[in-house]
């Protein structure tokens, strides 16, 4: 009896030392606006294996500065802008993702491609090319899902930078694409991309004109996964992937490596953690936590905003409570979280978020409590008493910029009933100095953002 063939191990692309391999592992998408540096740190929190960061254009990034802000612990990727300032780009976190963060650029061209990975190439575990995106934004420049119809162009953008980029910071290579039109047009092109050099291969299972409310198309998924083993490189599935436990049924189901969630994950990061590990947690906590970590990291506020817009349910009451906020101390007004209103005025001055109204409630802190000015952070906001004969506005005390500070803005305070600990700040206008406000009723400045 003749004996079976000897069996040997699945081929596989070796994974440079400092790269990830994707296999058996679920990871956050790449999404604009919905993929900056808090949503990463939140899907990480709650059990992503690797992140995507948002897809960045490599001409945005070519001429940028990378440098480490004391106050955040990021590595900042700015450049100077048309008004004597500095644009931010791309803002990372070495210690908390940077070993599980993939870089998604946006290309057309080899030589930018190389260029604007080069700047991060020391910083992340891998560089993943963006041939799926649909968005006019990305395709009118020749990017994202234009490159399913130059694969030419495609692989020599694949090739040069496993060459020039992944060997040199030892990183893997990866793209995400969508499927073709026609199977076997996918197939041809699975097979051309896994000959690049690449780690890892993401398909996203809609074609290019399909809307994401179409359902997913999987039937494709074996065809893809078979091709990708054969050539060693991994391979994940993305679209309609609801949660971790949904994402590694489907890999074992279609015979993919892992899975990427997109949408689930915008509107709640704990889709990551597995039922057996407690589930998605309750909207409340993620709001919270999500303000912390944008907080934390100094977020550019309307990405704040736009991001509770998914997490907090449409219907419910606090939806509407933070539509009209303008910074973080009134968004955290507006949802109760009175204990980060000091932190939130902070970051509402590094930011240079200047509230023309701001609504709250302030724990009262005793007399003697200072804030830093706006714009000078060494002077202070002190409390006046209203003149008895000044009915211009309905308050009993104000806040006074420091006379020495001419930028200092005005706060008017209203005392909600004697005894509150609980006062309302609304826009004013410049009041002589009327003499302190008595100790018992000094309101906390140390939370105001003048």
């Amino acid at each position: 009896m003749a004996s079976p063939p000897p069996t040997f191990p699945p081929r596989k692309v070796p994974i440079p030392a400092k790269g990830v391999d994707y296999r058996s592992k679920v990871v956050l998408a790449p999404m604009v606006r919905s993929g900056e540096l808090p949503s990463r740190l939140m899907a990480l929190r709650y059990g992503a294996d690797l992140v995507w960061g948002p897809e960045t254009v490599d001409r945005s990034m070519i001429g940028c500065t990378g440098s480490m802000n004391p106050r955040t612990s990021t590595l900042d990727f700015t450049r100077p802008s048309s008004n004597n300032s500095t644009s931010l780009i791309y803002r990372l976190h070495p210690e908390l993702e940077s070993k599980r963060l993939i870089f998604q650029l946006g290309t057309a061209s080899p030589t930018y491609a190389v260029q604007a990975a080069h700047l991060v190439g020391a910083s992340v575990a891998g560089i993943d090319v963006n041939a799926g995106c649909p968005k006019p934004f990305s395709t009118s420049g020749g990017m994202g899902a234009a490159l399913l119809r130059t694969p030419d162009l495609l692989c020599e953008i694949l090739t040069t930078l496993v060459k020039e980029v992944g060997h040199l910071y030892e990183i893997g290579i990866s793209v995400k694409i969508r499927l073709l039109p026609e199977p076997e047009m996918t197939e041809d092109l699975v097979r051309r991309l896994c000959q690049t050099g690449i780690t890892g291969l993401t398909v996203h299972c809609r074609t290019a004109t399909m809307r994401p409310r179409e359902k997913a198309i999987r039937e494709q998924l074996r065809s893809v996964a078979t091709i990708c083993r054969g050539h060693g490189v991994a391979c994940l599935m993305n679209g309609d992937v609801a949660d971790r436990d949904a994402a590694l049924a489907l890999a074992t189901e279609y015979g993919v490596d892992g899975g990427m969630i997109a949408t689930a994950a915008e509107s709640n990061p704990s889709v990551f953690r597995t039922q057996a590990e407690g589930g998605q947690a309750p909207w409340s906590t993620i709001m919270r936590e999500y303000i912390e970590t944008a907080l934390s990291v100094e977020n550019r506020y309307g990405n704040t905003k736009f991001l509770l817009q998914h997490l907090i349910p449409g219907k419910n009451a606090a939806h509407k409570k933070f539509q009209s906020a303008r910074g973080y101390v009134e968004l955290c007004a507006a949802l109760g979280l009175d204990d980060l209103l000091a932190t939130a005025a902070q970051v509402d001055t590094q930011l240079g978020i200047r509230s023309s109204a701001v609504a709250g409630r302030i724990s009262s802190a005793g007399a003697g409590v200072v804030v830093p000015s706006a714009t000078s952070p060494s002077s202070s906001i002190s409390i006046k008493r209203k003149s008895v004969t000044d009915t211009s506005t309905d308050c009993d005390y104000i806040y006074d910029g420091n006379k020495n500070d001419a930028g200092a803005r005005k706060r008017l305070v209203q005392e909600r009933g004697s005894g509150s600990s609980s006062v309302s700040v609304v826009d004013a206008q410049a009041y002589p100095d009327l003499g302190p406000a008595p100790a018992a009723t000094a309101a906390a400045a140390a939370a105001i953002n003048v």
